[in-house]
């Protein structure tokens, strides 16, 4: 298998370098006149550039066993993998009926421009909520997010399992950097992981979705646009 530097090495070469909306109306112009599509693939793209930035980031880290900040971006990473999974499985939903399109449309102005700081005017969508629905597609999603978190907080793992050592028989307490030892064992698989399930959202998951959700959009034209018309009379 190869290592996490080949794997990204190789994503680097293959970054999406733009999102054609020409190209994607003569692919299908009845499904592309509607804007949730485009949202879903440019949030795709830019979900593939923010972790080969991550991943790159946090091997460099890794190599010089800096583990806190390795932690602190597979963290990151985690929750960027969640997203992915969450866009898929709400393109599903829609095929599937479970979902209105019109929600949907709604979670992908949420995934493109959300912020909690009010810069955009959508805001974003829960991360723990998301990772609860990723869990359901890759088990130990939420377990993972759970031991990073505490590493990245200054609790317990992040400060005195961290940093100090205790010796009851003395009364005394003595400090240093325990992250090697605590926590360097698990940032490779945990790294392998979240990359090689990323990679398998973007590659096999999210294009089977998305064209399935094309079809479904070409099908249900008529009545989307008729549901469509009858809100904005309403209104």
């Amino acid at each position: 298998m190869e290592t996490n530097a080949q794997l990204l090495a190789r994503w680097k070469g293959a970054l999406p370098v733009s999102v054609d909306v020409g190209g994607l109306i003569s692919r299908n112009a009845v499904a592309h006149k509607w804007k949730a599509p485009f949202r879903s693939l440019v949030v795709r793209e830019a979900l593939i550039w923010r972790m080969h930035d991550l991943g790159e980031q946090i091997e460099i880290l890794s190599e010089r066993q800096y583990y806190l900040g390795a932690r602190v971006l597979l963290r990151s990473a985690l929750e960027t993998l969640a997203i992915l999974i969450y866009l898929n499985q709400k393109m599903n939903a829609v095929v599937n009926g479970e979902l209105s399109f019109f929600k949907f449309d709604d979670v992908t102005k949420k995934l493109l421009m959300g912020s909690r700081n009010e810069s955009t005017p959508e805001t974003t969508v829960n991360i723990l909520t998301v990772l609860q629905k990723a869990e359901r597609a890759h088990e130990g999603i939420v377990a993972l997010h759970e031991r990073l978190s505490e590493s990245a907080h200054p609790n317990y793992d992040g400060v005195l399992y961290g940093y100090s050592n205790s010796n009851p028989a003395e009364y005394e307490t003595t400090f240093e950097s325990n992250w090697i030892r605590n926590f360097g064992v698990e940032q490779e698989p945990a790294t392998e992981f979240v990359l090689h399930v990323f990679e398998y959202e973007y590659n096999e998951i999210w294009p089977a979705e998305f064209e399935a959700l094309e079809a479904w959009l070409e099908e249900n034209d008529d009545e989307l646009e008729a549901q469509r018309n009858a809100s904005n009379n309403a209104i």
